[in-house]
């Protein structure tokens, strides 16, 4: 029953048409609301952006050591938009965003026009 469960498809959308250019979309094939994150990883050593990937559910650089200085280290830093310098770099992660994560309280407040408006008062030394 296992080796069934293995080779099974599993029906989870890829979000594959999902726009790249904006923070927040829509799937047009689920429907779900998807937030689109840039991360690019970079040598804890000398600091030179290397080519990100996936592995394991990680976010990894590609070699396993930094070409510059032999540096086995990385940090991920999250970017907010991507631009074309760092699209060989970066690697794009697709999550779904919840409604209960979506929810802000937000106050509005706005000034009516008023046509009669005071006058500042002087001031007296």
């Amino acid at each position: 029953m296992f080796l069934i469960d293995l080779f099974k498809k599993h029906n989870r959308c890829s979000h594959d048409h999902v726009s790249l250019d904006s923070t927040y979309s829509y799937c047009p094939d689920c429907g779900e609301l998807i937030e689109n994150e840039w991360f690019i990883t970079r040598c804890a050593c000398c600091g030179i952006k290397q080519r990100a990937i996936i592995k394991n559910g990680e976010i990894m650089p590609a070699d396993n050591f930094c070409r510059n200085c032999g540096g086995h280290e990385y940090i991920v830093e999250k970017i907010p938009r991507i631009n074309f310098i760092d699209i060989n770099y970066a690697i794009l992660v697709k999550t779904v965003v919840h409604e209960e994560d979506t929810v802000e309280e937000v106050t509005q407040c706005w000034e009516e026009k008023n046509l009669n408006k005071p006058k500042l008062l002087q001031l007296f030394q």
